[in-house]
């Protein structure tokens, strides 16, 4: 097989790459042999096109830009897919109006772009946003407050190795999970029927997309008025931006707590109850949906008005803006521990089917030339593993012998993270993460260094893997061919690695963005980071270590979470009016501006679809993306030119 295919050039050509007659809603009913003789397209559709892989490579770089500067505000990784299949659709159809291009896209080369963009804008990032700077939080010390780089290349080779593993590792779960099974994978059977309407009716495609592009433009102004250094700063020397990023509206509100040096009562302000200026907080709470953003509310209010005073009268808080990362994260990091280790116990009748399906893979072997062969996952698996065990090892302290661990280790986790996101669309990226910091927590618990990059290695492959299988979901609904489908996925780890060390490092430059710093709260909060940290810590220097207010978080925290889960297990059919387990630990362990923007962007999004379901249905998607990615492209650049170009 070739490895490009050339795209559709006469009306013959361009007619066959319409959508089938079927929807994608019938052909997930279809067994697979059903499936090979009225769905798959064969290689009579282009599908795999370089022009494909390259647009799929740049909207993904985008893409990945924004969920990193999401996911180190809120600790959350966004799907990427519909987002990439309408941009795509409108900017294709606008070229080729100008005569840039000569033809359109078919649906299958959509589709491929979709599955390029998807592993370069979110398979690839998930170190980024957890291990990565946690292990720059772990590198502080008082002769180096602002933390330890790892070498950028390192760091490259270590997120593309991982990546590649994960996406080696789904190779013998697709056949099972998707043809046999017919697992829904909820995101991939979405991303299909975008992509089918969008084909479709042109009409609705051209007014989302124009929803997306307009959402972006106005969300791109704020951070140009309140990131770049436009005009003189408090002291001398200094700059700062023209409006501030939050505003101190509720110092009306009372709180609790004195400063021990004036004896003056704080402000709300001081506790971090202020209103972000900037956009992609709402954004991201209407994608999110109410009950989590409620939970992190209630979650913040619980830290302002009890944990946090109680901390500062026992010495265990220094500063109400700090209360988050000094006291919060012993009370979110141990709740969100203990629902995910409890809940990946729930999941042993999911990792039984999972691994009983890889040893009963029914039907004829026929379409062998069709499906991902054996031979790629061997191979991957060995390269990929030879990588991840030299850097680990040289770099990162790992063992030889625990580093192969980590990887067999990370291969039946998998297993159990592919499955759940096809059965509920949800990945325990985070759960699983905590596995293996617990086993390692015991192999070698001085090496908090290697406890964080192990956990790293199952948290990066598992949701590469999960991405993998959701989009090709997408495509076997699509009749594409998973090979095809395949090789862009792996393409598209070259441009997501690069964009996702690129900009952490214009984001991150050192620790005080992550911390705060006296003159004002953390820019980036990272609250996975600091759960994976505070774990790493307990793990390296043992409970007794802790202050003690601090330790009775922990188990308060492990309690809570414990309760939640179960009560939320018994009585699922209250499990709306319940606290999300995770919702409330992230509330403890984010600044309160950023839990309260998210229950706008919920509130607003509910409130819109209980005016106009379908006009809600249709847009708020369009334009919660629209929002995410205008501010965090706009940020991006403008954390480049602070960095490079204004930095004196």
């Amino acid at each position: 097989m070739a490895l490009f295919q050339k795209p559709a050039q006469t009306p013959a050509e361009i007619a066959r790459g319409r959508p089938l007659d079927i929807s994608p809603t019938e052909v997930a009913s279809l067994d697979e042999d059903e499936w090979y003789r009225r769905v798959f397209r064969g290689d009579d559709v282009p599908q795999l096109t370089l022009r494909a892989v390259i647009m799929g490579s740049l909207l993904g770089i985008l893409l990945a830009f924004t969920n990193l500067y999401v996911g180190l505000k809120t600790g959350w990784g966004l799907g990427v897919a519909i987002t990439a299949c309408i941009v795509s659709f409108a900017l294709w159809n606008a070229c080729l109006r100008v005569g840039l291009t000569r033809s359109p896209l078919s649906i299958l080369e959509s589709n491929c772009l979709q599955s390029t963009a998807s592993a370069a804008g979110y398979s690839t990032g998930n170190a980024m946003v957890s291990s990565v700077p946690a292990l720059l939080l772990l590198s502080m010390s008082p002769l180096d407050p602002a933390g330890h780089q790892l070498p950028w290349p390192v760091l490259a080779v270590w997120v593309f190795f991982l990546s590649m593993l994960g996406v080696a590792l789904a190779v013998p779960m697709k056949r099972n999970m998707i043809n046999q099974e017919r697992l829904r994978f909820p995101s991939g059977i979405a991303a299909a029927v975008t992509l089918q309407s969008l084909f479709s009716q042109g009409r609705e495609a051209t007014a989302k997309a124009k929803a997306l592009f307009y959402a972006a433009l106005v969300a791109s102004v704020p951070p140009v008025i309140m990131d770049l250094p436009l005009r003189p700063g408090d002291t001398p020397g200094t700059r700062k931006g023209l409006v501030p990023d939050t505003s101190p509206i509720f110092n009306w509100l009372p709180t609790r707590g004195r400063n021990p040096t004036t004896g003056a009562a704080f402000s709300a302000a001081d506790w971090n109850i202020l209103l972000d200026n900037k956009l992609v907080m709402i954004a991201a709470g209407a994608l999110t949906g109410p009950r989590i953003c409620m939970s992190m509310v209630l979650g913040g209010l619980l830290l302002c008005y009890w944990i946090g005073p109680a901390g500062l009268a026992a010495g265990a808080v220094h500063s109400p803006a700090h209360a988050w990362r000094e006291i919060g994260v012993w009370v979110g990091a141990p709740m969100m521990i203990a629902e995910g280790l409890l809940g990946l116990a729930f999941q042993g009748p999911t990792m039984g089917r999972a691994l009983r399906g890889l040893v009963r893979q029914r039907g004829p072997q026929a379409h062998a030339a069709i499906e991902v062969p054996a031979s790629w996952f061997a191979a991957g698996t060995l390269v990929a593993t030879a990588g991840v065990l030299t850097l680990g090892h040289l770099y990162f302290g790992i063992p030889w012998h625990l580093g192969l661990l980590a990887v067999f280790l990370t291969f039946f986790l998998c297993l159990v993270a592919c499955r759940a996101t096809g059965e509920s669309d949800i990945t325990p990226v985070g759960a699983l993460g905590k596995v293996t910091q617990l086993v390692y927590g015991v192999l070698i618990p001085q090496n908090a260094t290697a406890n964080l990059m192990t956990a790293s290695i199952t948290a990066n492959a598992a949701a590469s893997s999960a991405d993998l299988l959701t989009d090709l979901k997408s495509g076997y609904l699509l009749g594409a061919h998973p090979r095809r489908q395949y090789v862009a996925q792996f393409l598209g780890i070259f441009a997501g690695t690069a964009a996702s060390v690129l900009g952490f490092r214009l984001l991150v430059p050192d620790t005080t963005v992550l911390t705060g710093t006296a003159g004002g709260p953390a820019v980036f909060p990272a609250p996975s980071a600091q759960a994976w940290l505070a774990a790493a810590r307990v793990f390296q220097g043992g409970l007794h270590n802790l202050h003690p207010m601090a330790l009775t978080c922990v188990w308060w925290g492990l309690g809570a979470g414990v309760v939640l889960v179960v009560v939320e297990r018994a009585l699922p059919q209250y499990r709306k009016w319940l606290p999300s387990p995770t919702g409330l630990g992230l509330g403890f362990i984010l600044p309160f501006f950023n839990p309260f923007s998210m229950l706008l962007g919920a509130v607003l999004a509910w409130y819109w679809a209980q005016r106009n379901s379908a006009h809600a249905d249709r847009y708020v998607v369009p334009l919660a993306s629209g929002v995410i990615a205008g501010e965090s492209i706009v940020s991006v650049a403008i954390a480049l030119v602070n960095n490079l170009v204004l930095r004196h």
